[in-house]
C-alpha cells in the first residue's frame, strides 16, 4: 500500500469520524417544531429568573428604561394567553411565504419547472454542460425540495452519456442544488420567508425597518453566475480527476421532454415575456403609480407589491405550460392544484406556529433588547465591529447549519439575537441575512443531516455499488468550503466596496 493511499485512508477516516460526530449530535436535537417549544419554556423560565434581579435595559432608540419583564407574572401569562393567534396569524412569513407558493407550487404541480429544468441541461453545449448542470442546480431552487430529486441523477445520466464520470455531474447537480440553495434570479419563497423573519426581528427596535424580499437580490443575482462559474471548475479540476475514468455501465436512458412538454415551455416562455412586458410598461409609464413621487423605484409601490406580482407571473407562466400540456382543462383544475402545493406546505405552516411564539415571548420579555445591547457592547470592547465580526457570524451559522439543517428554523433562532446585535453597530438587518444565507446553503451538502443526502447516496449507488455517507460528503466537501469562501470573499467585496446588496440597501444602515 502506498504513502499516499494510507494518508487518504487516514484522511477519510477522520472525515468519517468527525461527520459521524455531527450526525449523532444532530439527531438528539428533536424535531424543529419541538425545538421551538423547548426554547419558548426556556424563555418562560429564563425571563423569570432575570426578572427576579431587578434588570434593567436602556432602548436604543427611544433611550427609555427598560425592565426584563417576566412572561410567568400576571401579565405575562395573560400575554401568552391572548396573543397565542395573532402571534401566529401576524407573523411576517406565514403570509408572504403562502402566496409565493401558490403561484410557484402552481407551476411545479403542472411540470413546468421540472421541464425546464430538463431542457436547459439536455440543450446546453458540450463545453457549457458543467456550467449549465450547476446554474440549473442553484436556480432550481425554485422548486424547493424537489430539486434535489431532479438535478442530481439527471445530471450524472448525461455526464454518463458523453462520456464523463457520472458520479461527477450528481456532484455537480448536489453542489449547485444544497450548496447554492439560497441564489436566484427570480425572487422565491426562500426570499420571503427570510426577509418576513428579519422583519419580525428587527421590529421591536424599529418599525419602520422593513427587510422585504429583494433586498438580497443583487447579490444573490451575482452569486448565481459566480457560483455557477466556481462550481463547474470545481467538478472539472478537481471531482473529476479525484475520479478518474468510469469504467462501469448503467442501462439507463435520459428522457428528453416530449413535442407536448417542449411546446408548454414555448407557450409558457411566451406568456412569461408578454407579461414581463406588459410589467415593464406600467413600471416606466410617465407618472406610473408603481413608481415613488420622484420617479424612482427605492422605495417604490412595484418593490413593496414584489411578492404579489411574482406570484402573478407564475400563476400565468404555470397556466399557460398546465393548458398546453393537459394538465389544466378547466379552472377548477387551477385552484385544486395550488390545493396540492399547499399540501406541501403543511409542515411549514405547524413548524411557524411554534416559531413565532418563541420570537414574541422573546421580544416582549425585553430579553432579545437586553441580549442585543449588551451583546454589541461585548462585540465592540473585543474590537469586532467591522467585516472580523461578520465572518465569524458567518462562520457560526455555517457550524450550526451542520446539525439544524432547516434553515428557516436556524434562522427564526438566530435572527431575533444576531439581527439587533448587528443592528445596534449600524449594520443593515438585509446585510446581516446575507451573511446567514451564504453560511446556510454552503453547509448543506455535507451535514449528514440533510434528508436528501440519502436520496442522492441511492442516485450514487447506481454507478458505484460500494459508495457510502462518507464517499459522497468527501466528494461534496470541496464544494462547500470553496463556496462557502468564494461567498465570503463576494460579501466582503460588496460590503467594502459599497456595493447595493439590493435595491437601496448597503451594508450599513444609512
Amino acid at each position: 500500500m502506498s504513502q499516499l493511499q494510507t494518508q487518504q485512508e487516514k484522511s477519510t477516516s477522520m472525515l468519517d469520524r468527525f461527520l459521524g460526530g455531527v450526525e449523532r449530535l444532530g439527531n438528539k436535537l428533536p424535531d424543529p417544531f419541538m425545538l421551538f417549544v423547548y426554547l419558548s419554556l426556556f424563555i418562560i423560565g429564563i425571563s423569570f429568573a432575570v426578572n427576579q434581579f431587578g434588570v434593567t435595559v436602556e432602548h436604543p432608540g427611544t433611550g427609555e428604561e427598560l425592565a426584563i419583564k417576566s412572561l410567568l407574572s400576571g401579565e405575562g401569562i395573560e400575554f401568552i394567553l391572548t396573543s397565542m393567534l395573532t402571534n401566529f396569524t401576524g407573523f411576517a412569513p406565514l403570509g408572504l411565504v403562502l402566496a409565493m407558493m401558490l403561484g410557484i407550487g402552481l407551476a411545479d404541480k403542472v411540470g413546468l419547472i421540472e421541464a425546464g429544468i430538463k431542457k436547459t441541461i439536455l440543450n446546453a453545449p458540450k463545453a457549457l454542460i458543467t456550467y449549465a448542470v450547476v446554474g440549473t442546480g442553484i436556480l432550481g431552487n425554485l422548486a424547493s425540495d424537489a430539486a434535489f430529486v431532479i438535478v442530481p441523477p439527471l445530471a450524472a445520466m448525461i455526464f454518463y452519456t458523453v462520456g464523463r464520470h457520472p458520479l461527477a455531474g450528481l456532484a455537480a447537480g448536489f453542489a449547485g442544488v444544497g450548496a447554492g440553495f439560497t441564489a436566484n434570479v427570480i425572487v422565491a419563497g426562500t426570499d420571503a420567508l427570510l426577509s418576513g423573519i428579519a422583519t419580525e426581528a428587527i421590529k421591536p427596535f424599529d418599525e419602520s425597518l422593513i427587510v422585504t424580499p429583494v433586498d438580497n437580490y443583487y447579490f444573490m443575482v451575482v452569486s448565481v453566475f459566480i457560483l455557477a462559474v466556481v462550481g463547474a471548475l470545481i467538478t472539472e479540476k478537481i471531482i473529476e480527476p479525484r475520479l478518474g475514468t468510469y469504467k462501469g455501465k448503467v442501462d439507463k436512458e435520459l428522457e428528453e421532454p416530449n413535442p407536448l412538454e417542449s411546446k408548454g415551455l414555448r407557450n409558457a416562455v411566451l406568456a412569461g415575456l408578454a407579461y414581463l412586458i406588459l410589467l415593464a410598461v406600467g413600471v416606466f409609464w410617465p407618472d406610473s403609480i408603481l413608481r415613488n413621487e420622484d420617479g424612482g423605484l427605492v422605495p417604490s409601490l412595484f418593490l413593496t407589491a414584489i411578492v404579489p406580482i411574482t406570484l402573478f407571473f407564475f400563476i400565468v407562466v404555470g397556466v399557460a405550460y398546465g393548458v398546453t400540456v393537459g394538465k389544466i382543462k378547466n379552472t377548477a383544475d387551477v385552484p385544486k392544484l395550488m390545493t396540492e402545493s399547499m399540501k406541501d406546505m403543511a409542515g411549514y405552516i405547524v413548524l411557524i406556529f411554534a416559531a413565532a411564539q418563541f420570537i414574541a415571548y422573546f421580544n416582549w420579555s425585553n430579553l432579545g433588547i437586553w441580549i442585543a445591547v449588551n451583546g454589541a457592547g461585548f462585540l465592540e470592547s473585543m474590537n469586532l465591529t467591522g467585516i472580523p465580526g461578520i465572518i465569524g457570524f458567518v462562520l457560526l451559522a455555517a457550524v450550526l447549519n451542520l446539525i439544524i439543517f432547516s434553515g428557516s428554523a436556524q434562522w427564526a433562532l438566530m435572527a431575533p439575537i444576531f439581527i439587533p446585535m448587528f443592528w445596534m453597530l449600524d449594520y443593515h438587518p438585509a446585510f446581516i441575512q446575507a451573511a446567514f444565507r451564504i453560511a446556510d446553503s454552503s453547509t448543506n451538502i455535507i451535514t449528514p443531516l440533510n434528508p436528501y443526502i440519502i436520496v442522492v447516496l441511492a442516485f450514487m449507488k447506481d454507478y458505484d455499488k460500494k459508495a457510502g455517507l462518507g464517499t459522497l460528503i468527501a466528494l461534496m466537501l470541496p464544494y462547500s468550503l470553496i463556496f462557502l469562501g468564494v461567498w465570503i470573499i463576494l460579501l466582503v467585496i460588496f460590503a467594502l466596496g459599497g456595493i447595493p446588496i439590493g435595491p437601496g440597501v448597503e451594508m450599513m444602515i444609512k
